[in-house]
């Protein structure tokens, strides 16, 4: 047997022990979706990949090799979460809106391969991923230029769901008409009343008059099927695409870093364990305090002394209880760490209630 025939032999071994492990890694592969569909998370973490990549560079020992061995790595982490996608096709998750919606278009980048059914109303959503009929729910939890979603934060404080991803979607408003229309030609505009007042100056400029519309993909199908070249939808290029609108003018909005943040809800909390500290890792709190002076800045106070950086802090009045409140943190850390735990503790001996809602990672790419 000559050196080429030596070689083939032991490449044949070698490929024959491979088959075994990548067959064993991608049954590990199951798992992890079935984790991922439990706890409402997207197939791709981008920090993880990177992470397990640099991590694994660093067993080849030959420079020439170690280039070839990173694009065998980036192979097989898109062939598991191929995997991933297709044992992931059977999930189902709600949203508030219709197909086209800004709401559509974050569960759909959260979860491209699931089935999406659009809800009414932002506690009927949730409650059918409660009650198990569906596996997740994306709902929004604030715009930067409205603000809270008020039902969606009662919810987080009253229901069981648990919030495992977040993302920020770009809400850029267009001008949609049917085709042959024109700019000089439209005189009415149709749209959600929130879209209306975010492009304010844009129609004041040039004198449209507006008519509300509950839904602004709802207002571009309207404005299909109408078909009247003087009244035009204001609403996403993804809902011009969808309804066959030909696009007149594009981002409109008088602000033009209008975000929109989107939560998956599900039954399930994720718990993340890294080896190091993430700088994107977040968690939410919902909590009251007793009705006693100082208790609220005894409970900040704990959540500074642990060194977690508070991005947000917000009040809700509790329906049940006239003049009675419930807060809303968000803050940067891991909670599952032996600080965040000792701090947990610490809370549960002065709050009247506390839930942790759930933790979070803000490396989704948001990009369509």
């Amino acid at each position: 047997m000559n050196e080429l025939e030596l070689s083939r032999k032991e490449i044949s071994r070698i490929d024959a022990e491979m088959a075994k492990l990548f067959e064993q890694r991608m049954r590990e592969c199951e798992t992890i979706a079935e984790y991922k569909k439990k706890c409402g998370l997207s197939i791709r973490d981008t920090d993880r990949e990177e992470e397990l990549i640099a991590r694994n560079r660093k067993m080849i020992e030959s420079a020439d090799v170690e280039s070839y061995y990173i694009r065998f790595m980036r192979n097989t982490i898109d062939l598991s979460c191929a995997y991933q996608s297709r044992l992931m096709k059977g999930m189902r998750v709600t949203y508030c809106g219709v197909e086209g919606a800004f709401a559509y278009m974050a569960a759909k980048r959260m979860f491209p391969e699931a089935e999406l059914v659009p809800f009414a109303d932002f506690a009927d959503a949730y409650r059918a991923v409660e009650s198990g009929e569906f596996d997740c729910a994306v709902l929004p939890l604030e715009n930067s230029a409205a603000g809270e979603v008020g039902t969606v934060m009662d919810l987080l404080f009253s229901g069981s769901l648990y919030v495992n991803q977040v993302i920020d979607l770009p809400v850029v408003h267009n001008l949609m008409a049917p085709s042959g229309a024109s700019i000089d030609g439209i005189k009415t505009v149709v749209s959600h009343p929130q879209a209306l007042d975010q492009c304010g100056e844009y129609i004041r400029r040039h004198g449209f008059e507006t008519l509300p519309y509950s839904n602004t993909a709802l207002a571009a199908k309207h404005v299909k099927e109408a078909g009247d070249p003087s009244v035009a939808a204001i609403a996403s290029d993804d809902t011009a695409t969808l309804f066959g609108l030909d696009m007149l003018d594009r981002t409109i909005n008088d602000v033009k870093n209008n975000t929109t943040r989107f939560a998956a809800f599900s039954r399930a909390q994720n718990r993340p364990t890294t080896p190091k500290k993430r700088e994107d890792e977040s968690f939410i709190l919902v909590f009251t305090v007793r009705n006693e002076a100082g208790s609220l800045a005894q409970t900040l106070n704990i959540i500074g002394a642990h060194g977690f950086n508070m991005r947000s802090l917000r009040s809700r009045p509790m329906k049940e209880l006239q003049w009675n409140y419930f807060f809303y943190i968000e803050a940067e850390g891991s909670i599952y760490n032996e600080n965040g735990q000792d701090m947990l503790r610490e809370l549960s001996a002065i709050c009247a209630k506390l839930r942790l809602v759930g933790t979070y990672y803000t490396d989704l790419k948001t990009e369509g």
